[in-house]
Formats: structure tokens, C-alpha cells, sequence
């Protein structure tokens, strides 16, 4: 019985604490900055390294919030969010029960896609890789009542989504067996999303949450960014919609005796596309090469924790994980639910028997204040070691890796910046994979619809196999910016590697060259983002028609130009 009362009265006092809690936090969590937000999410990135930010977040874990409690001088402000002249005077903003209570109009955007030949891009969430115009409009509402908070942000989009050359008819049989085996039977990545015009209505942006600062727990559709990159990330990314989560995250950097930390931990669901491959009844030898996949529902769970040292205030360190299995597979134990827990040693998780499938990343980010400039790197592996001492053996066996670079110049006039980006994808297979085959990232044998999620994968955005280099130079004044974008994408490296090996022809890869012309800019209440691509596609889709009698070993192969446009346009409050 002693025990009993010492128990009730930890009780009474933990939930009397809870209480006191729950009465006295109304420094609470605003809504958040949608990853990919036009205009604001390189601008809040671009203020840190010029100095007028919080230099402790880690830009590591999105969606920000921007108005949680900083101790910092430098705090994440929403000042941005909201125009600092209008032509109405309302803000927006309805306050109730002495500030406590608070309605807030969200800002409304319209953003607009033209692609003239054949789909090209990433990073644009609830949007399709489709050819013609394509449109999303998001807006919504966000409302708090002390710890409680409700954001509604749907997205609507619409494709004109027309027809398009695709993978040639033309290729040989064993090159079409090589392409169903190693790609279309193991990813859910339509080449396109239906025969006619898409459209789709989805939560987008939405989320309610309970937030105690520095801690907000709740129920998610947000677009996630995970790792340091830019224009890529290995885990996580807003290149496929958004997909419904519990969270539990940080809403800014938790300081501690040694350190600050920040995190979020998630369990999801991911859906399919619905849509089936191209050529879904084409044989080979007299089989079909399509090979049906379980129509099941998958269950995700990661985890992502970033540490700033105290004695390296610039320097971040950080790790991700993330698991997938059919969610029919779930067993009521610990295990299933979070497996990020279990060791990282395939030899002491049952790997061998489970269909699941795991993708792990460390990475770093250096900030360089007084230079204001920042280096960074991501390294990742889509597969378990056996144990140590293979990994020891073999650490290039399954990695992928991205490093970034950027940096920012101040001009004569106040405000003004040059500011460079360089970043370097690699997600095709090592020199390890001459030996031992550690397949492509995001597609896997067991779980057939690979890393994704309605049709697009969840991590970089350039897809499996495939490398990607990028420079850009802009200037920037506050919110405006004008600049220039240059890529080189190479298409699914590893898919190449096997399917031509048979004749060791180097020529035929699938290379993108890109120059972009982009401009962002604010007037009053709107904020407008616009951006011009023209594309020369080397080799599209793989074909080269060998042509010895012109006698000329690298010659001209289906090569053709595209062009994307883009244009957006935001109403802020």
C-alpha cells in the first residue's frame, strides 16, 4: 500500500506539472513555412548567412516555424510572411480572449508550370511530371487557442498532362527486360499519370498540432526537407505530395550543457499512383515483363537528429532514417512501429525474412558566419551492412552522397548580395557494384513501389540512379533577386551501366543540359516568382541510332530541346 500512495502522488504531481505547463505556454508556434515556399524559403536560408538570423537552426528539419521563442538576438521571425505595406489594412489576424486565441488568413498562391516536349523537374510537391500548362492554388487558415493549434492549407492542382514521347518502342527486347526488372518492377514512378488531364485535391499543407516551446506533437500532411541540400535531399523532400504523419519534432534549437538539438521523429502513410507502366502488356521471349505488385498501403517511420556543438557554433551534425513495409504486415510490437530503433547491423535485425526496407544518411553543415558562407554534405546508404566488418570492407557498397557549397558577397548599396550555389547529387552505384549489386536508391525487390509516394519518390527528386550538378549565381536585395541556374542531370546512371553492358556502349546516356533565368521579387501585399528553362536533352530516352557509315564514333543522337516555364504569384496578409 505504501507503494501505491508514493505512486498517486508522483502522479498527482506529474499531472499538476502538466497543467501549470499547459496554463502558462502561450509562447507558442505560428503556422509554419511550407518547404518550397516561393520567395520565403531561400530567403530565410540567405538571411542567416548574411548574418540577420538565428544562426543556431540548422536549416536541417522543415517545415520551419517561424515565430517560435529564440533566446537569440537573431530570432526566426515571421516579419517576412506578412507585407510591410498594403492596399487594405487588414492583416489578416483576429486576436481573442486577451491574445491568447488567434485566427490567421494564410497566404494564398497560385503557381503555374508551361513544359513544351516531355516532363522535367522536381521539387514541386502535389504537382505531376506532366507536358503543357499545369496549375496549384493553396490557401487556408491557421488558428490557435493556447497550446492547441489547427493549420488548413489544401492545394488544388490541374495538368493539362498531354502526351508525350516515352521509352522507345524501338529498344531491343533485352533492353526493355532490363528496364521492367531493375526500374518499373521495383519503383511506382508512372512515366505518366493517366492518358487524359490530372487533377487532385489533397490536405497539402495541414496540419493540427499540440505545441509546448520548444516541442510540438501532432497530426501532419506537410511536405517534410530533411539533411542539409538545397536542391536535393537523400531522405526526405517536397518532390512527391505530401503524405499523412504523426509527428513529434522540435519547433527550434533545444539548448543543452553541450549543445543544441533538433529532431523529428514521424510515422506515415504512403499511397500509390494507380497508374501502370508503359507497354504494361509487352513481352519478351513470349513473357510478359510486367510483374504485378502487392496494391497494399506502406507504412513509414524515420527519425532525424541534429547536434550543434557548443565549442563549434557553426558546425552541425546529423543523422536520418526512414523504413517502409506494406502496412498489412505490421505486427503489434516495438519493432514494427519504430524500427529506427533497432541496430544498424543486419545481422541483429531479421532483415533476411521481412519485407522492409531501410534508407540511413549522415551529414554536416558548416556555417561560416563571418564569410557568410556555408559548405555542407550528406552520405547515405540504402542498404544494412552485414556487420562491422563488412562495412569496414565495403563502406561504398549501396551509398549515395550530395555535397553543397554557397556563398554570399555584400555590394557598395545597402542590402545588396551576390550569392553563389554549387551542389553535386550522386545517387548512381559505386566501383563497389562491379562486384556485389547493391541495387538503385529508391527502388527495391520487396517493397515494388520503391521509396515513393503517389507516384513520385519522397527523397531527391532526380530519381533512382541518376546524378546532378548545379550552379547558380543571383543578386539579391531583401525579398528580390534576380539570377541565372545551370544543371547537368544524368539520367538513371545505373540503369544504363547494366542494360548496355552486353555491348560496352558508353555513348547512349541520357544527359539533360539546363540554363535557367529566374527572378523573384515583392510589391505591397505579393510576392512574385518566375523562371525561364530551356533543356537540351542528349540521347532522350536513350536513343542513338549507330550510324559507322558516316564514320564518326561519338555522333548525334535523339537529341531535342525543351522548354519550362514558370510563374508564381502569392497574396500575404
Amino acid at each position: 500500500m505504501a507503494v501505491v500512495r508514493v505512486f498517486a502522488l508522483k502522479c498527482r504531481r506529474v499531472t499538476l506539472t502538466l497543467v501549470l505547463i499547459w496554463l502558462s505556454c502561450y509562447r507558442l508556434c505560428a503556422q509554419t513555412v511550407p518547404v518550397g515556399m516561393p520567395v520565403l524559403d531561400e530567403y530565410f536560408r540567405r538571411a542567416q548567412l548574411n548574418g540577420k538570423l538565428d544562426s543556431s537552426i540548422s536549416f536541417t528539419v522543415r517545415p520551419l516555424f517561424p515565430t517560435a521563442e529564440s533566446p537569440t538576438k537573431n530570432q526566426l521571425s515571421d516579419s517576412a510572411l506578412s507585407a510591410d505595406s498594403r492596399w487594405i489594412s487588414w492583416n489578416g489576424i483576429k486576436s481573442f480572449k486577451e491574445g491568447r486565441a488567434k485566427v490567421q488568413m494564410l497566404p494564398v498562391t497560385w503557381e503555374q508550370t508551361y513544359t513544351s516536349r516531355h516532363p522535367y523537374g522536381w521539387n514541386d510537391g502535389s504537382m505531376v511530371p506532366a507536358r503543357g500548362y499545369q496549375y496549384r492554388l493553396s490557401a487556408g487558415i491557421f488558428a490557435k487557442y493556447g497550446p492547441l493549434s489547427i493549420q488548413l492549407r489544401p492545394e488544388f492542382v490541374r495538368a493539362e498532362n498531354k502526351g508525350f514521347e516515352g521509352f522507345n518502342t524501338e529498344h531491343a527486347d533485352i533492353i526493355w527486360r532490363y528496364y521492367y526488372n531493375l526500374y518499373l518492377n521495383q519503383s511506382d514512378i508512372p512515366e505518366r499519370f493517366g492518358d487524359n488531364s490530372f487533377e487532385s485535391v489533397s490536405w497539402g499543407q495541414s496540419s493540427i498540432r499540440v505545441s509546448f516551446d520548444p516541442v510540438s506533437v501532432g497530426i501532419s500532411n506537410e511536405n517534410l526537407w530533411w539533411g542539409p541540400g538545397r536542391r536535393n535531399s537523400l531522405l526526405m523532400s517536397n518532390s512527391s505530395p505530401g503524405f499523412k504523419h504523426l509527428t513529434l519534432n522540435t519547433t527550434r534549437p533545444v539548448r543543452t550543457p553541450v549543445g543544441s538539438f533538433e529532431g523529428q521523429i514521424v510515422a506515415g502513410r504512403l499511397e500509390n499512383s494507380g497508374y501502370p507502366p508503359p507497354e504494361p502488356n509487352r513481352t519478351a521471349n513470349g513473357l510478359f515483363l510486367d510483374s504485378s505488385k502487392r496494391d497494399d498501403w506502406r507504412y513509414l517511420s524515420g527519425i532525424i537528429l541534429t547536434y550543434r556543438p557548443k565549442w563549434t557554433p557553426g558546425l552541425f551534425l546529423g543523422f536520418s532514417r526512414a523504413f517502409q513495409m506494406y502496412g498489412p504486415d505490421l505486427e503489434r510490437k516495438i519493432g514494427d512501429y519504430l524500427p529506427f530503433l533497432q541496430p544498424f547491423q543486419k545481422k541483429n535485425t531479421g532483415e533476411y525474412f521481412r519485407e522492409r526496407d531501410q534508407l540511413v544518411s549522415l551529414f554536416a553543415r558548416y556555417l561560416l558566419p563571418e564569410s557568410k558562407a556555408e559548405v555542407y554534405f550528406e552520405y547515405g546508404f540504402n542498404d544494412h551492412s552485414e556487420d562491422l566488418r563488412d562495412f569496414l570492407l565495403d563502406p561504398e557498397h549501396s551509398r549515395a552522397y550530395l555535397v553543397g557549397f554557397s556563398k554570399l558577397w555584400s555590394l557598395s548599396r545597402k542590402d545588396e548580395l551576390i550569392q553563389a550555389n554549387l551542389e553535386f547529387t550522386q545517387l548512381s552505384q559505386g566501383a563497389s557494384s562491379l562486384l556485389r549489386e547493391a541495387g538503385s536508391w529508391y527502388v527495391h525487390g520487396r517493397i515494388r513501389q520503391g521509396y515513393t509516394n503517389k507516384g513520385q519518390v519522397i527523397g531527391a527528386g532526380i530519381g533512382p540512379g541518376s546524378n546532378l550538378q548545379s550552379f547558380s549565381i543571383s543578386w539579391n536585395r531583401k525579398l528580390k533577386g534576380i539570377g541565372l541556374q545551370f544543371e547537368r542531370l544524368v539520367h538513371n546512371n545505373d540503369f544504363y551501366n547494366t542494360a548496355w553492358a552486353h555491348n560496352k556502349d558508353f555513348r547512349k546516356r541520357w544527359v539533360d543540359l539546363s540554363a535557367s533565368a529566374n527572378a523573384e521579387w515583392d510589391y505591397k501585399n505579393l510576392l512574385i516568382n518566375a523562371r525561364a528553362s530551356v533543356i537540351r536533352s542528349l540521347n532522350y530516352q536513350y536513343w542513338l541510332i549507330d550510324r559507322p557509315w558516316e564514320g564518326i564514333y561519338f555522333q548525334s543522337g535523339h537529341d531535342v530541346f525543351n522548354f519550362q516555364g514558370q510563374l508564381g504569384i502569392t497574396y500575404r496578409f
